[in-house]
């Protein structure tokens, strides 16, 4: 078993617009993080919408390794995931469900880095989080996230 923390979480309230820390956030089935750019459909993949769009993660530990491996200096909020998690293997929670909080969550996919995150950032941000961007997730019931919240799997 593990159990891990959210150290931070950050929402956008539009496409390209800098990521806020915001200290919690409301959680809402079908739409996301409420005052995020996908919550609204105005972020720069809503045109490609699912419950994939609806939360994404990233662990602190793969920001640390961008710095310590690759030399690429990246803040949190940088990355463009709404919630940074400490302690939390994001990877095997693919097709699972996860409580961050009081909040159920479900693995979709990995949140594999693009050539517009590159963009936004810097050169080698992409192959440097290769299968280390984040995770994906769907939203399964309503509530509140907020930092310092304990992150666990759902299985009793």
């Amino acid at each position: 078993m593990w159990e891990g923390v959210v150290a931070a979480i950050y929402i956008a309230p539009a496409a390209g617009q800098p990521m806020v820390a915001v200290g919690e956030v409301r959680a809402v089935p079908g739409k996301g993080l409420e005052g995020d750019r996908y919550f609204s459909q105005t972020g720069f993949y809503s045109d490609r919408p699912g419950p994939s769009r609806e939360v994404t993660l990233i662990e602190v530990e793969a920001i640390e390794a961008l710095r310590r491996d690759h030399q690429i200096e990246l803040e949190p909020g940088a990355t463009r995931r709404n919630i940074i998690t400490q302690g939390v293997p994001l990877n095997h929670l693919v097709s699972r469900e996860f409580r961050v909080g009081e909040v159920t969550l479900r693995g979709i996919r990995l949140c594999e880095p693009c050539s517009h995150l590159e963009s936004l950032t810097q050169p080698g941000v992409l192959p440097a989080l290769v299968h280390r961007g984040g995770l994906r997730a769907q939203v399964l019931t309503e509530g509140t996230i907020r930092t310092g919240d304990v992150v666990k799997s759902a299985q009793i």
